[in-house]
Formats: C-alpha cells, structure tokens, sequence
C-alpha cells in the first residue's frame, strides 16, 4: 500500500503543512512507500531535512486501488485523483472552521466515499457529530528538543509572549482592558513575528505567561510550545484546545459544554471562552499575579504544562501514526 499526502500551494510552511510533512516523514522512515505530492511546482516544498519523505509532482501521482490518498481539509477538489483512482480517501481535519468551506455546491460528505481523520478529540466529535461520519483522531507534535523548558526565567515584570497575527484586534482589546486596569508596566508585551521554530522557543523561554488569542482552532500548537518552554498559559481553546487544555482556576468563568477525554494532567492553564476580551483580560492579571508571588498553585500549573507537552511529543505523534495506519 501507497500512501501519498496533498501538499497544498503555499508560499510558507503553515502549521497545518507542517503537520502534513511530518506524517510524510514518519511514514517514510518506519519504511513504507509515502510521498508528499505538490500540487503546484511554485509552492512551497521541504528542504534540507535529513532522511526526508520524497515530493512527488501532481502529473507524477501513481495511486490505485488499496492505496491511502491524504487531503487537508478545505481542498475537497484534491480528492478527485483518489476518488477516480478508487483509492481510500481521507480528509485529515485539521480544523473544524473549515470541514464545509470547500465543498461543491450540492454535495454532501456524506454522499463521497471519503472517510475523516481528526486532529483532537473535539474535531472529532465536531465531525461526526456533523457529518455521521467516524473520525480517528491523529494528533500533532512538538519537538521536545527544541520546545524544552529553561533553568529558571528572567527576572523583573512578567513578560506575555502572544501571536499578533492570531486575532490582532482582539489581542488589541486584551492589552488595553488589562492596561487600564493594571497600568502599562506590570507586565512586558512580547509578539512572537517573523520567528523560525528555534526563535520561538527562545523567546518562550524567555517569557513567563503566553496569551493564546486564536480561535477557531483545530489543536493548536502555540500554547503546547508555550507550556513545553515554561510559559503559564492564559487565553482561548479555540475549540480543539481543549483536546489537552484542562482549567487550572478555581471557579472558572468558562467551561466546555462538550465531555473532555480523559488525561492524566491536571489544570495547566487560565482558559476562556473564545472571543471574551474581558475574562482573558482578568485570567492575565491572574496569572501575572501568579508569577509575581510564586507558590505551590504556579509550581502545579507549570508541571501539569511539562506532562502535556510530553504527551504531544513527536514521539507521542509517530508512534499514534504508525499505529493508526495498522488499524484503519
């Protein structure tokens, strides 16, 4: 069996691609047939990393029957080449925002013989739930070797690392009501712009709090690294956090009204419901709370963060990987 993985024409390695690329790269180094397959010669492409799953051109595509064709959620055009080879077709969902976003007009899932992975346990149950359609979970990794925690952090104000491109306006709205609130210089503002994986851990681990301000969210990565690098955590689930993400207040603002999966950590963050400016604003004056006094409460938090990152290793991701395609 072939397994062969859209890679869709971007000019930039996305978190989603790089996902992607990992799975190509697991695959290939256990031993079995797998490719990346460009769909565009002008897009972006993997390079300079060692033992490396080959990428092969859209003209080159070999599938057949018994073979696995791979496309992200939101290229529902991409199927076709596994559809008409009679392949088996999965749509990886990577985020729940965008299952119907590409989807022909009059056509349904549920009339394409195409099945689902999922990136969390919540996009699962979004799919299904949607669709009628079971959805595996495979979930993504970081590289603990590179998302790893520091001796101890700097000294002074706490530093808030956050994405500026996740939701700038929202990010926005949070600074000012904590501002107003706390004055200008109780915490230290840190955008994470422009920064390979290496440059982001560095500045991780040169912050106390990260402030996760994306939403919709599949399983996102950011506030995973945050924890790994020793970061108290504060912000939003994007709805596929709250695969790994378990409440640390007391008397929460917010909570899922979906079940949560078993894990065995316990609360490793300040969470809210997306959107809602006002609670991440105090969920930050909290945390900075914490981290001026730190204490027991910091020290469970923190420690529940390194058990989360340890079980999103890419370790953890190649050993679910191998195993998934065993069982499908």
């Amino acid at each position: 069996m072939k397994t062969r993985i859209f890679l869709p024409p971007v000019n930039k390695p996305t978190g989603g691609v790089t996902v992607l690329r990992q799975m190509a790269d697991i695959l290939h180094q256990a031993g079995r047939d797998a490719a990346l397959v460009a769909r565009d010669r002008s897009g972006w492409r993997p390079a300079g990393l060692a033992d490396a799953a080959p990428v092969m051109e859209w003209a080159d595509l070999d599938l057949g029957p018994g073979d696995r064709w791979v496309v992200p959620e939101g290229w529902v055009n991409g199927l076709t080449p596994g559809l008409e080879a009679q392949a088996d077709c999965l749509s990886y969902v990577q985020n729940w925002a965008y299952l119907f976003s590409s989807l022909p007009e009059g056509v349904r899932w549920d009339r394409l013989p195409v099945g689902f992975l999922a990136v969390s346990d919540p996009v699962a149950r979004y799919v299904e739930t949607a669709t009628g359609k079971p959805a595996p979970v495979l979930r993504p990794g970081i590289d603990r070797a590179i998302f790893n925690a520091p001796q101890a952090k700097p000294s002074g104000p706490p530093v808030v690392a956050y994405m500026p491109r996740k939701n700038k306006a929202v990010a926005d709205q949070i600074r000012a009501v904590f501002e107003h609130r706390n004055g200008p210089d109780r915490v230290r503002w840190r955008p994470l712009e422009g920064l390979d994986a290496f440059g982001v851990a560095e500045a991780l681990r040169g912050a106390d709090i990260f402030l996760m301000t994306g939403y919709p969210e599949g399983c996102p990565l950011p506030p995973l690294e945050a924890m790994a690098c020793g970061c108290l955590p504060v912000g939003f689930s994007g709805l596929g956090g709250w695969d790994y993400m378990r409440q640390a207040q007391l008397r929460p603002r917010h909570a899922p009204w979906t079940p949560l999966r078993e894990v065995p950590w316990s609360g490793n963050g300040l969470w809210c419901a997306d959107g809602d400016v006002l609670d991440a604003a105090l969920c930050l004056e909290e945390a900075a709370g914490m981290i001026e006094t730190p204490g027991p409460a910091l020290d469970a938090v923190l420690r529940a963060g390194q058990e989360t990152a340890d079980a999103y290793s890419t370790v953890e991701q190649a050993k679910a990987l191998l195993t998934l395609w065993e069982t499908l």
